[in-house]
């Protein structure tokens, strides 16, 4: 018998609070094998039987609780904690326990982790394969509320079979949040019914920029696509069966072209082209009651689609140069009494707020929300480092990690020539794993303001769903635990789990990167749509970003 999680033989990410094994032969799925579920937990059921079943080629059906082999229930007196589960499996059957839908779930996705590998295939494979569950005894919770990925669809474009997949995958390593980042310079991708240009004409451009050489190189061809808003309630609705909160972002009053493009009336200077590079530029908003409206009105569109308590705003890289030259802008600077135009900034913020807040929603911002005063029930992301997690927890703030350093998955993996497009500083598998989420020097309180992390791709360099998996996993399957576990981590200790979990990725078709480099298909240019070939010119600050 093993209590130690780290020595278990069950191989297991993210590892679980507390696994007992025994000698018992554990349970065979077999064709007689029946499900059930009290009423609470059968969207997990419905999950499990569909997930299974595909693999498997075995009917799991639904049968009374005392026939049942696979026993699913909720049970909020169970002590076992927000998102808490346990699971139990000997030669009777395997019973999942949840405090709460969630933990009910989450204790499936370890369930399917107990089974062989080929249990992430989409069809049997014709051969015949045992379907053991080891007998096992785990109790276990998150660490973390928040437990998130940002997936950036404005840079380009990804279509909603592809954000399904990513939910799903997001779900296996018991992640609970996908922040969409759904507008920028390059793009608007998201319907807004009142306001049809956003789309018609924001959501394409005539080029995009490639890799990070100077002068830029472009490929060429237009790119862009948009989701209507049915698409989104498809999206939010297939995340909530996998227990994943969709958290939507449009950016203001910086990285705003595509809508000035679209409305020339919301910028400083007249109409503008669809941007086709990447980086910061000039182009803000202006600061007109137009303009507030013409957002307000785009965020109650929002909030119909969105259940998520919070609305990303963006706020991040907005330069000021418009607004130091701009009538209307100085204007309401005197107007409001502010004292430069970083407080005109925080003043544009702030209406949003109210507006959400009046709404029964929460505010979210990059951390640049902070400059010139932010509203008290605004939540701060820490993107600059962790400086701005540090102050917003210090002034009552709640806040999620998510600085570039350590969480920015568009950054290259090693130094080798053979890495596509290598941005940003270097973060390795051990790098995300190893690095820590509450800042250090926070009071007790202060870090209980810290409600979790997040990893970000931005999608500058990523064209297509080969390269999302290669930027992405096996990086994000690290954070995974470092965001769950509430265990000691130890990069040695976690690499064989890691390794063998890499096989699972494999049955479900990830594309991820090698620990022991690139695929050889990734040195090849022009290839999978591409069009272009790696170079080691490290960009400018942006959100490229560097």
């Amino acid at each position: 018998m093993s209590d130690n999680p780290r020595t278990s033989p069950v191989s297991l990410v993210p590892l679980p609070r507390e696994i007992r094994t025994d000698g018992e032969e554990g349970l065979v799925l077999t064709a007689t094998t029946r499900l059930s579920a009290d009423s609470e937990a059968k969207g997990t059921l419905s999950w499990l039987q569909r997930e299974l079943g595909a693999a498997t080629g075995l009917p799991l059906h639904v049968g009374e609780e005392e026939d049942a082999r696979i026993r699913l229930s909720v049970d909020p007196t169970a002590g076992l904690g927000r998102e808490g589960y346990r699971l139990i499996v000997d030669g009777e059957g395997a019973i999942v326990v949840g405090n709460d839908p969630a933990g009910v779930f989450y204790g499936a996705q370890t369930l399917r982790q107990l089974l062989p590998v080929d249990a992430y295939r989409d069809a049997p494979l014709g051969e015949e394969t045992v379907w053991r569950l080891p007998a096992v005894h785990i109790t276990d919770a998150p660490r973390f509320r928040w437990r998130g990925a940002m997936l950036d669809i404005a840079r380009h474009f990804q279509p909603k079979r592809e954000i399904l997949r990513f939910i799903d995958l997001l779900a296996l390593h018991k992640l609970n949040v996908l922040h969409l980042h759904l507008t920028d310079d390059q793009g608007w991708r998201i319907e807004i019914r009142r306001y049809p240009r956003l789309t018609e004409v924001g959501s394409w451009r005539t080029e995009s920029q490639v890799g990070t050489s100077k002068p830029p190189v472009f490929d060429g061809r237009p790119h862009g696509g948009f989701l209507t808003q049915d698409d989104i309630r498809e999206i939010v609705a297939y995340a909530d069966a996998r227990h994943v909160t969709v958290v939507p972002e449009i950016d203001v009053p910086g990285h705003s072209q595509a809508a000035i493009h679209a409305y020339p009336e919301l910028g400083e200077v007249g109409e503008i082209p669809v941007g086709t590079q990447w980086g910061i530029f000039e182009e803000v908003l202006a600061v007109t009651d137009n303009v507030l409206e013409f957002y307000k009105n785009v965020f109650d569109e929002l909030i119909e689609l969105f259940p998520s308590t919070y609305v990303h705003v963006g706020g991040d890289e907005c330069p000021k140069t418009q607004w130091k030259n701009s009538e209307s802008a100085q204007k309401r600077i005197r107007d409001e009494g502010l004292a430069d135009e970083d407080e005109l900034q925080s003043w544009f913020i702030r209406q949003l707020d109210d507006h959400l807040t009046a709404r029964g929603r929460r505010l979210l911002g990059w951390d640049e929300i902070l400059e010139g005063g932010l509203a008290p029930g605004a939540t701060v992301m820490s993107w600059r480092g962790e400086e701005g997690g540090i102050d917003a927890a210090r002034a009552g703030h709640d806040v999620i990690m998510a600085p570039t350093a350590t969480s920015y998955l568009d950054y290259k993996q090693s130094e080798s020539p053979d890495e596509p497009v290598p941005v940003g500083t270097l973060l390795r598998v051990e790098d995300v794993y190893d690095s820590g989420i509450v800042p250090a020097g926070l009071t007790e309180e202060e870090s209980e303001r810290v409600l979790g992390a997040q990893m970000n791709l931005w999608s500058e360099h990523v064209d297509n769903a080969r390269r999302l998996d290669y930027m992405v996993f096996p990086r994000l399957t690290a954070f995974s635990e470092k965001v769950w576990s509430s265990h000691e981590r130890d990069y040695a200790a976690f690499e064989p789990r890691l390794r063998e979990h890499l096989l699972r990725l494999d049955a479900a078709g990830v594309e991820y990167r090698p620990l022991d480099g690139p695929r050889p298909w990734h040195t090849r240019p022009g290839v999978y749509g591409w069009g272009y070939s790696p170079d080691g010119e490290a960009p400018e600050q942006g959100h490229d970003r560097a």
